[in-house]
């Protein structure tokens, strides 16, 4: 998201043009927010401690009234022989420490930047792309321990949330990549995933809003478009990068599963009314009108009941 001027001054290279209208459009309904979650490249601040002041000053309406939780991006972490997993600079040198600092994540440690939220019916795991994820890696095991620990008797709804698309996405790289995915994305994760039936995968990074189908392995387990009911078949994939930073070019090719995007600027609000029910609304920061939206159905029953690789395997000899 980043931050912009009120004043009609230029932000350095105009870099964050829809930053006002997501913040402000978040404050207009935040009588209707319990919670609010911004996983990465939060002030694009690259080093300069005052756009800092600059940005929580901006935020300061929602994360005085609601609890405001953060991810890590590359923008916060990623420099050169500091331990990030990318050897970029593209923290301008913060390695993270004024996101970790400014901000109160429940992580067992500050630096390692994953962890686990419960909040009403929701368990949110939360994961730290600028650090290593894949199989036998440290946060691996605590990602599967996340998926694996929840009551979806009490939180019925298990999202997770990461900055880099370790999912799916048809941002031009990746189109160009061959894979639609960050690079080793979703090889280790996505049977995390479907064992534990996560609902719903969201991401930041690239600058744009895309929805997929419910999708395991690349294929589209479920041709519903606006509902989804009964047993789990796979989780919906969702890039929401597109809260205020320069929007990102999607690729010409556009794979079958996915279902809607968007070049322009906006923000995701879900909604559970019950244990069995949850509405999906994205919002143009513009205007906060609904731009695409489904609701999802699905009883204690349904999220115990096995589909594809999703239950153990056993076998049976007479």
């Amino acid at each position: 998201m980043g931050k912009g001027e009120r004043d009609g001054s230029n932000e350095y290279n105009d870099y964050q043009p829809g930053s006002l209208n997501t913040t402000d459009q978040l404050i207009k309904d935040l009588k209707n927010i319990d919670i609010v979650f911004h996983i990465g490249d939060l002030t694009y601040s690259n080093g300069y401690l005052s756009q800092w002041d600059q940005f929580t000053s901006q935020i300061e309406p929602i994360a005085s009234t609601v609890p405001y939780m953060v991810g890590s991006g590359n923008h916060e972490r990623d420099w050169p022989d500091t331990g990030s997993f990318y050897a970029r600079t593209d923290s301008g040198g913060e390695c993270g420490v004024p996101a970790e600092t400014m901000f109160y994540f429940p992580a067992e440690n500050r630096a390692k930047f994953w962890y686990r939220a419960d909040y009403g019916m929701f368990r949110f795991c939360i994961a730290d792309t600028e650090h290593d994820w894949r199989e036998g890696t440290e946060q691996y095991q605590f990602i599967e321990r996340c998926l694996a620990s929840v009551d979806r008797k009490t939180q019925p709804w298990l999202i997770f949330m990461a900055h880099r698309v370790l999912g799916y996405s048809t941002n031009d790289w990746y189109g160009q990549e061959g894979t639609f995915e960050e690079p080793m994305g979703r090889e280790s994760l996505q049977k995390l995933w479907q064992k534990y039936k996560v609902d719903l995968a969201f991401y930041g990074h690239v600058h744009n809003y895309e929805r997929s189908c419910p999708i395991y392995e690349s294929q589209c387990v479920n041709n519903d478009k606006d509902h989804y009911s009964g047993t789990f078949k796979g989780t919906i994939h969702v890039v929401v990068g597109g809260a205020g930073s320069h929007l990102s070019p999607f690729s010409s090719l556009v794979p079958k599963w996915s279902l809607v995007r968007d070049y322009d600027f906006g923000f995701v609000k879900l909604t559970a009314s019950d244990h069995s029910s949850l509405l999906f609304e994205y919002k143009k920061s513009s205007t906060g009108q609904v731009y695409d939206s489904f609701n999802i159905s699905r009883d204690y029953r349904d999220v115990l009941a096995c589909t594809h690789d999703s239950c153990e395997p056993t076998t049976s000899a007479g």
